[in-house]
């Protein structure tokens, strides 16, 4: 057996109006060059000038994953030649990242792994090619794309580990806002770097890196194949190459290009962007933005709520859903009903209706209203859901619909007792069947038939104790 070393090198493409140095717009679009300006073409005398939205989003998800922040922004050239970069230059981030020495806490399989992180650095995307049998063709709308670049450590050692840090980054870029984080639309990719090594060695094995994987699974299958072939190397004694590798569609790994040494890129700091001081009062403004992460978030609904975890994970999943949640607490909502509701009533709405948390017509105080009279025995679980429902389709707000059509709960004894008798007169060989042959199930259709016959306005719980009662006081008079 080896020990798996492996370190993840994301790229996720931040949501700007515009491209990381130049005016043409970033968005998505199928159409090829439309998204295009003159920096984005390297074209002689060009200047590029820093987008400080894209900075900003930088620095804030930088924070957010508990970095050491720069005093200043700095931009550094990367000086390479590929058809895709039509600069001969990559404007990016080496003198001072955005972010050093951050990490990301994931639960794996009941357990807490830190990830720890290397540097965050932002620098602009490269053009994308399409290679057909007897040429390749570019297109531009991705060049100068703001790209963040999140480098983990050598602290992965598993393919659990890897897919569950990758959707929770992933989790983080959509909760703080900064990218949809699409993986179909290339806004977020992935660099996986692996290697084995024996528990006695002290030095890492020799790396393999597989690049521009977009898709979640398709890691896994990379990940676990290479651990699968360089262990078999390695039980036969052979070396494994160091060297850039692909995922195929068939889940196994072919090689690209042998990398011999580091490539010497000749770094220097970009003469035409001038640095930017990072003050105090930004790190203040973001850091009052800073929502609580999902991770986080989990952990409290489990150990301060004491939520299950299934509940919390599906709680916790978008800061959308997490915070509508909470707000529904904030104006003093019964804690587990809320949970109720929320990921059954308010889920189930939602994807019925195909729509987002902030489309929904029941806002956090109205669900909280409704709880109210589900805690106060004024309405049941099943008619408080009905009506959740046809406030929605009415858009109206619950409660007035409670006022208006004197929707509430019935839990007057008495009267309970008279639609109870008026049902069992109407059901007599129901009656009998208990009666005689003291078949049970005849307390659950006359449950049934109070709630249907008092429009699910009858208390449950004291409808069926007063069944009980009238049935076995019926059972003893019939002797």
């Amino acid at each position: 057996m080896y020990k798996v070393v492996i370190g993840l090198e994301v790229h996720c493409e931040l949501e700007t109006k515009s491209k990381n140095f130049s005016s043409a717009p970033n968005e998505f679009t199928e159409a090829h060059n439309i998204n295009v300006a003159t920096v984005d073409l390297g074209l002689p005398g060009i200047l590029p000038i820093a987008n400080k939205e894209a900075v900003r989003k930088a620095l804030y998800t930088s924070m957010a994953l508990h970095c050491d922040l720069p005093d200043e922004i700095i931009f550094d050239r990367k000086n390479y030649y590929y058809a895709d970069l039509p600069k001969g230059y990559q404007i990016t981030q080496n003198t001072k990242p955005v972010g050093l020495n951050g990490y990301l806490d994931v639960i794996v399989n009941g357990k807490v792994k830190r990830v720890t992180l290397h540097d965050i650095h932002l620098e602009e995307d490269t053009a994308s090619l399409e290679h057909y049998p007897k040429y390749s063709l570019i297109d531009y709308n991705r060049s100068g794309v703001p790209l963040l670049e999140i480098v983990t450590n050598p602290c992965i050692e598993s393919a659990d580990e890897a897919v569950a840090y990758l959707e929770d980054l992933r989790d983080v870029f959509l909760y703080l806002g900064v990218s949809e984080a699409k993986s179909n639309y290339g806004q977020m990719r992935c660099d996986v770097n692996i290697s084995l090594m024996k528990d006695t060695d002290t030095e890492l094995g020799t790396k393999v890196e597989m690049k521009n994987i977009n898709a979640f699974n398709n890691v896994r299958a990379a990940i676990e194949y290479e651990i699968k072939r360089q262990s078999e190397l390695l039980d036969k004694g052979e070396k494994v190459i160091q060297e850039t590798r692909r995922i195929a569609e068939d889940g196994k790994t072919y090689s690209m290009r042998e990398k011999v040494d580091a490539v010497d890129y000749k770094y220097f700091v970009e003469p035409n962007i001038p640095s930017t001081p990072v003050t105090n009062e930004l790190i203040s403004e973001l850091k009052s933005e800073l929502p609580m992460l999902k991770g986080d978030r989990y952990l409290r609904y489990i150990e301060e709520f004491k939520i299950s975890e299934y509940d919390a994970g599906v709680l916790s999943k978008t800061r959308s859903i997490a915070d509508y949640f909470e707000e529904v607490l904030s104006y003093g909502a019964d804690l587990n009903l809320s949970v109720n509701f929320v990921t059954t009533s308010i889920l189930s709405t939602l994807n019925k209706l195909e729509i987002s948390i902030d489309e929904l017509f029941i806002t956090p105080k109205m669900l909280s209203d409704v709880i109210k009279l589900v805690s106060e025995n004024k309405l049941s679980m099943d008619a408080a859901k009905k009506l959740l429902y046809e406030a929605i389709d009415k858009k109206t707000d619950p409660i007035e619909l409670v006022k208006k059509e004197g929707m509430g709960q019935i839990n007057d004894e008495d009267t309970l007792l008279k639609l109870i008798q008026s049902i069992m007169d109407e059901n007599l060989e129901v009656v009998r069947q208990y009666v005689e042959d003291g078949n049970m199930s005849a307390v659950n259709f006359f449950v049934g038939q109070t709630m249907k016959k008092s429009n699910r306005q009858a208390n449950p719980n004291i409808s069926r104790e007063l069944i009980s009662k009238e049935l076995e006081r019926r059972k003893e008079n019939a002797k």
